[in-house]
C-alpha cells in the first residue's frame, strides 16, 4: 500500500488506534511504527536569483496586510475544500488515508489475528516458499504425537470434533434418546468396557474362523472345508462386508445412474499400495509385515516353528495378485475401466471361478447367467482367475482367512494390540497405539454415522452457518460460469453443457432431513441388534447390517437424496453419479468458516473447498459424468484433446515437487483429480470474494497484522495445509495418495495464481510467481 499524494496520516487518527501507527508497506504481516513530524517552523522557502545560479534560502514570514490576508484566507478555504474532496474520494478506495475505523478490535477478531499470527514465520519470504511463510512456526510448535504418523491443522481439527464427540457419546443415556441413540451409545459403551473384553477375550474371532472352515494354520489336521472357495468368498462379503480376492457392491450403473447394478473391482491389498510387494526398498516392510501375520496366528493356535514358513505361502501369493493389479496412476480413466457384461459371458473370460455359485451364496435375489454385473479393470479378473487355478486351496484358505483376522484384530486389545503396534512402528512409524476413546469415537461415528450426527448437531452446530454456506455456493458457481464463459479452450456447445452441469449441482450441507426425523432415524438402524455386553459381537453385527444395507439394493431404484456420509466429519465430497457435493457439519468450523471470520477468511477456507469440490465436477474423472450422474462423451474430441494439454501440464508441474522426508518426486498423474481441483477452487473462491466485496466494500482490517483481506484470504488457505509427516507416512502418501501432501498444496495452486502473485506482490520470476503458469478450470 501507498499514500497518493498527500499524506494525512498523521493529522487524522483512525479510531481506537494510536495515531502514531499507520499505514505502511508489508513486510512480513508486521506494522511499522512512524514518528509524527515535528511542529512546522513559521518560514517560508524563497528562491533566490543571483549571477551564480539560483539558490535556495529560508527567510522569516513578513507580516501580511490586510489584503494579503484576506487573499490568504480565501485561498486557504479553496485548499481546504480541495483537501475535503480529495479525502472524501479517497475513503472510497484501499489507500490507507481512510478517517473511518479501519481496523475490527472485536474480541473475535484479536483472537483470530492471534491464531493466524502465531502460525507463521515471518522471517520467510512469502514469494519464495509461502508454506514456510504462512506455516514455519506452527510446524515448529507442533511436533508429531507417538500415536501418529503426522500431524496438520486438518488432523487437529479432526481431534477437536472427536472431544465434542467423546462428550456427546458418554452423556448417560436419558429419555430424550431414541432408539437410534440409544444404540450408538451402546455400541460406545461396549467399546469402552475393556474389564468384559478381557474377559470374553478372543473366543468370538476364533468362533468365526471355525465357521468358515478353520484357519489352516492355526490347524495341526486341516482338511478343505465341504464348500467351495466360491462360497467362503461369498460369505465374508454377505456376513462379513469383506471383499478379499473380489472387491464387489451394488451400486448405480455410471452409464445409468438411477439404476442399481452388482459391481466388481480389484481387491483392496493389505499394504497400502502394491508398490510395498513390488519394490525392493520395502523388504523391511515386507517383513515386518510377515511378521505381524506370524505372531497373530500364533496368538490364536498355531505352532511357532512351522508358520513363518507357511505364511511365507501366502506372502508370495498376494505378490502375485499385486502384480497383476493395476496401478492408482492407471485408473483414472473410468470410461476405460468400465466394462458391463453378463455373468455368462463374465464365466467365459475368466471360467476359474464359477461366478453364479458366487453371487447365489449372499444374494437373497434370484439370479441367473443373464444378470448384467459391471467390472472395473476386468484384466485383473482374467489373471487373478489364472492365479487362483495354479494355487491350492490350502494357501488361498489361509490368506483369506488371514486378511478376516487382519480387519477384526484391529478392534481387539492386550497382546493382539501389542503386535499391531510393533507392525505399525515399521509401516508408519508409530510408536504407540491410540488412546481408546478416540478409536471408539471413530469406530462407532464409522459404523452409526447418522446417530452420532443426530447427537453431534444438538448443540454443537450452529444452524445458521448451513444458510451461509449455501450463498457461498451460490456465488462460487457464479464464479466457475464466470471462468468457464471466459476459458478459450472450450467450443461454446461444451461450454454451455458444462454450465448447465454445474447449475444442476445438488448441493448437501451440513447433515440430511434424517437425523432431525425421530421416526425416520430409528428405522434407519431398526434391522440393527446389539449387545450391551460384547463388543466384538457388536462389531460382528454391525458387519452384518453394513452387509445387508449394500446388497439389498439391488432390484431397488437409486435414491439420490441419500447421504452417504456421516456429519460429523472434517472433510467434503463429490459424487458423480448423484452430481451432489457435499459439505458435512463437522467442515463447517474454523479453519474452514466461522460466523466471526472476516469473509476473505470463509472464501479462502470453506469457499475454496466449495469449489474445489464443483472442480471435481469437471476434473479427470468427473468430465466423464453428465449432469444427471450418467458417464458419457459430452465433449467433442478438440475440447478434450485441449483439456488434456493443460492437465498434462500440472502433471508435468507436480511431478517436479520433492518430498524431502523420503527423496521421492509427487506422483503427477495419480494426483492429478485433486490438484485440479485445487487449483480451480482456489480461483473460483478468490473471484466470489472480489464480488462480495465489490458489492459490499472492504472489511475492516485484523488487528496486528499489517495484511489486506486479499492477503488474509491466501494465508487462511495456506494454514489450513499447515502439518509434518513422519518419513513411513511420506513414503505411504506418495506411493498410495490421491492428495498432494499438504506443503504441496500450498505451493503448487498458489504459484499459479496471478491473483496471489499480485496480492503479495511477488516479482515475476520469483519462486511463487513462475513465468510460466498451468491452468485449466
Amino acid at each position: 500500500m501507498h499514500n497518493s499524494g498527500q499524506d494525512f496520516g498523521n493529522s487524522i487518527a483512525m479510531a481506537e488506534v494510536d495515531k502514531n501507527w499507520k499505514c505502511s508497506e508489508t513486510k512480513n504481516g508486521y506494522l511499522k511504527a512512524k514518528k509524527p513530524n515535528p511542529e512546522p517552523h513559521p518560514v517560508a522557502t524563497v528562491v533566490q536569483m543571483s549571477g551564480s545560479g539560483p539558490k535556495t534560502i529560508v527567510v522569516p514570514n513578513a507580516k501580511p496586510s490586510k489584503e494579503k490576508c484576506l487573499f490568504a484566507t480565501v485561498l486557504a478555504l479553496i485548499i481546504f475544500c480541495g483537501i475535503l474532496l480529495l479525502m472524501l474520494l479517497s475513503s472510497k478506495g484501499k489507500n490507507c488515508q481512510d478517517f473511518r475505523a479501519r481496523v475490527c478490535l472485536t474480541e473475535e477478531c484479536v483472537r483470530t489475528a492471534s491464531s493466524l499470527m502465531s502460525a507463521m514465520d515471518h522471517n520467510a519470504d512469502p514469494c519464495v516458499d509461502f508454506f514456510q511463510y504462512a506455516c514455519g512456526t506452527w510446524n515448529k510448535k507442533h511436533v508429531i504425537p507417538e500415536d501418529k504418523s503426522s500431524i496438520s491443522t486438518f488432523e487437529v481439527m479432526a481431534d477437536q470434533l472427536q472431544v465434542i464427540l467423546k462428550g456427546v457419546l458418554e452423556e448417560p443415556i436419558t429419555l430424550e434418546d431414541n432408539e437410534a441413540t440409544r444404540k450408538a451409545k451402546t455400541f460406545y459403551n461396549t467399546c469402552m468396557d475393556i474389564f468384559q473384553i478381557r474377559k470374553i477375550g478372543d473366543q468370538p474371532l476364533r468362533d468365526v474362523l471355525d465357521s468358515l472352515g478353520g484357519w489352516p494354520v492355526t490347524k495341526e489336521q486341516w482338511s478343505p472345508p465341504d464348500f467351495s472357495i466360491e462360497v467362503l468368498l461369498g460369505r465374508l462379503r454377505g456376513i462379513y462386508n469383506e471383499g478379499f480376492l473380489i472387491e464387489q457392491w451394488i451400486g448405480p450403473d455410471d452409464k445409468n445412474s438411477s439404476v442399481n447394478i452388482i459391481q466388481m473391482d480389484q481387491m483392496t491389498l493389505a499394504l497400502p499400495s502394491r508398490d510395498y510387494y513390488l519394490k525392493s526398498s520395502s523388504e523391511g516392510d515386507m517383513n515386518a509385515y510377515h511378521k505381524y501375520m506370524t505372531n497373530i496366528a500364533v496368538l490364536l493356535g498355531a505352532n511357532k516353528t512351522t508358520a513363518g514358513t507357511e505364511l511365507q505361502d501366502i506372502i508370495e501369493f498376494e505378490k502375485k495378485l499385486a502384480e497383476v493389479s493395476l496401478p492408482e496412476q492407471d485408473r483414472h480413466d473410468t470410461s476405460v475401466m468400465y466394462k458391463k457384461l453378463s455373468l455368462k459371458k463374465l464365466q467365459e473370460i475368466v471360467p476359474q471361478i464359477n461366478w453364479l455359485e458366487y453371487f447365489r451364496s449372499f444374494l437373497d435375489v434370484d439370479i441367473n447367467e443373464d444378470e448384467p454385473v459391471v467390472a472395473y479393470g476386468l484384466h485383473y479378473f482374467l489373471e487373478m482367475g489364472k492365479i487362483i487355478a495354479e494355487t491350492d486351496r490350502r494357501t488361498i484358505h489361509n490368506y483369506v482367512l488371514w486378511r478376516l483376522v487382519m480387519s477384526l484384530s484391529s478392534h481387539m486389545i492386550d497382546d493382539y494390540q501389542k503386535e499391531r503396534v510393533e507392525f505399525r512402528k515399521i509401516l508408519q512409524g508409530v510408536l504407540s497405539e491410540r488412546h481408546r476413546w478416540s478409536q471408539c469415537v471413530e469406530w462407532t461415528n464409522k459404523k452409526i454415522g447418522m446417530a452420532v450426527g443426530a447427537l453431534f448437531i444438538r448443540d454443537n452446530f450452529n444452524h445458521d452457518s448451513k444458510e451461509t454456506a449455501l450463498q457461498m455456493i451460490h456465488t462460487i458457481r457464479e464464479a466457475f460460469n464466470e471462468l468457464l464463459a471466459d476459458n478459450d479452450w472450450m467450443d461454446d456447445e461444451t461450454r454451455a453443457v458444462a454450465k448447465e452441469k454445474a447449475d444442476a449441482m445438488n448441493e448437501r450441507i451440513g447433515y440430511p432431513k434424517l437425523i432431525t426425523d425421530r421416526e425416520q432415524l430409528i428405522k434407519e438402524y431398526a434391522a440393527l441388534n446389539l449387545t450391551k455386553k460384547d463388543f466384538l459381537k457388536n462389531i460382528l453385527n454391525l458387519l452384518k447390517f453394513d452387509a445387508e444395507q449394500n446388497l439389498q439394493r439391488l432390484r431397488q431404484p437409486v435414491d439420490k437424496d441419500k447421504w452417504s456420509t456421516e456429519p460429523a466429519v472434517v472433510n467434503a465430497f463429490y459424487n458423480p453419479n448423484k452430481n451432489d457435493i457435499v459439505f458435512p457439519a463437522g467442515i463447517l468450523q474454523p479453519l474452514f468458516y466461522s460466523q466471526h471470520f472476516p469473509k476473505s477468511l470463509n472464501y479462502g477456507g470453506i469457499g475454496v473447498v466449495i469449489g474445489h469440490e464443483i472442480t471435481h465436477g469437471f476434473d479427470d474423472k468427473g468430465r466423464q459424468f453428465d449432469k444427471d450422474g450418467n458417464m458419457m462423451q459430452w465433449w467433442n474430441n478438440a475440447t478434450i484433446k485441449a483439456f488434456r494439454e493443460r492437465t498434462q501440464c500440472i502433471i508435468d508441474q507436480y511431478s517436479r515437487y520433492k518430498i524431502d522426508e523420503v527423496g521421492l518426486y509427487v506422483n503427477g498423474r495419480m494426483t492429478q483429480g485433486e490438484n485440479i481441483a485445487d487449483n480451480g477452487g482456489l480461483k473460483q473462491s478468490f473471484r466470489a470474494y472480489k464480488k462480495w466485496v465489490a458489492q459490499y466494500g472492504e472489511e475492516d482490517l485484523l488487528p496486528g497484522l499489517n495484511l489486506t483481506h486479499d492477503q488474509l484470504f491466501f494465508l487462511n488457505y495456506a494454514q489450513i495445509w499447515c502439518g509434518s509427516m513422519r518419513p513411513e507416512d511420506a513414503l505411504t502418501k506418495v506411493r498410495s495418495s490421491v492428495h498432494s501432501p499438504g506443503p504441496i498444496r500450498v505451493l503448487g495452486p498458489l504459484s499459479n495464481s496471478w491473483d496471489f502473485a499480485k496480492a503479495y506482490q511477488c516479482p515475476r520470476g520469483s519462486p511463487m510467481n513462475p513465468t510460466n503458469k498451468c491452468s485449466v478450470w
